[in-house]
């Protein structure tokens, strides 16, 4: 889901580069925010719910969705914005990939930490709670 939102919020910034030039401060500060607002809030639900193996399940989805999120952008300019080739994708697959990652995992990171100090019942996870079995 994220690397449709990335690469939907990218292939957005790319069309109004070459169509709206004029408005491009703008249009990318809000979509940037708008994609740390998404993974941040995602994030958070999750630190507040205490989800099971947070952690490790928001790093498999950074890795998923950075090169999804890249192939998904050279397709979407190639289909709407100025008819980018396979040539784009090497990039996108590296360091555009890379990028996604970054923009996916720290702010569910921090998500998760703010979302783990508001949780109603720190000891939720089981720390701190009184051992169940017969030795101890």
């Amino acid at each position: 889901m994220l690397a449709v939102i990335y690469a939907a919020a990218a292939v957005g910034v790319a069309w109004a580069d070459v169509f709206h030039r004029d408005a491009m401060t703008v249009v990318t500060s809000v979509v940037f925010a708008a994609m740390l607002g998404v993974a941040l809030t995602w994030g958070a639900i999750d630190g507040w719910l205490r989800a099971p193996e947070r952690g490790r399940t928001w790093v498999y989805a950074a890795l998923t969705a950075g090169p999804l999120a890249g192939i998904a952008y050279v397709i979407g300019r190639a289909i709407f914005v100025d008819q980018t080739g396979v040539s784009a994708l090497g990039v996108q697959l590296t360091s555009g990939a890379a990028f996604f990652v970054l923009l996916v995992i720290v702010p569910a990171w921090v998500g998760q930490f703010v979302g783990r100090r508001v949780s109603p019942d720190p000891d939720a996870d089981g720390v701190g709670q009184p051992s169940t079995d017969a030795t101890g």
